[in-house]
């Protein structure tokens, strides 16, 4: 099991940060809209080799078979491997591109307080907003804490999901069976 969660977990780390650093660029001169939508995509299609580990494991490791707890834990091992990745890329980034996580958070914060006017959300909205961006960029000043927070609360909901799923999938052994 240890090969298997080591091997896909670093095959989705590896997709998620070469991702991360082709399109970081486009996000930050403001080309790339809607770079949530694509940071995700690519979380969920690099996530989904979780689906394709544990069938592995269970045809070739386990007879054909796998419980419920076992393929989960496959699937949430190649989560934390990926995310950690994940977030040693985001900070890594930072590192060598010189970016400022408080300039990139203000310039995000920016853009939504525009999103908002623009939707004509009033000043109470506007300013709540505003108000937990700056708790929020205060928080990420902390690499610790920011550390966690992109793995925890960006990546690792996204890897659950798809462990969850592809667990309660393939726990039936009927459902693509190995080619013996």
């Amino acid at each position: 099991m240890k090969k298997t969660v080591l091997i896909y977990g670093l095959i989705v780390g590896l997709v998620v940060v070469a991702m991360m650093f082709i399109t970081m660029p486009f996000v930050m001169d403001g080309t790339l809209e809607h770079s949530y939508l694509l940071g995700y995509t690519t979380m969920v299609i690099a996530l989904s080799t979780i689906f394709i580990a544990i069938k592995n494991y269970r045809d070739k490791q386990s007879n054909g078979t796998i419980k419920f707890g076992k393929a989960f834990l496959i699937g949430l091992y190649i989560t934390l491997i990926g995310g950690v990745l994940y977030a040693s890329g985001w900070e890594i980034y930072m590192a060598v591109s010189g970016m400022n996580m408080q300039e990139f958070s203000e310039g995000y914060m920016q853009g939504e307080v525009a999103k908002l006017e623009k939707a004509g959300a009033s000043a109470a909205e506007i300013e709540a907003v505003k108000e937990e961006g700056k708790y929020y960029m205060e928080m990420m000043k902390n690499p610790l804490v920011r550390f966690l927070f992109v793995m925890f609360l960006e990546f690792v909901p996204v890897g659950i999901i798809i462990s969850l799923i592809s667990a309660a999938v393939l726990r039936k052994k009927n459902v693509l069976p190995a080619n013996v």
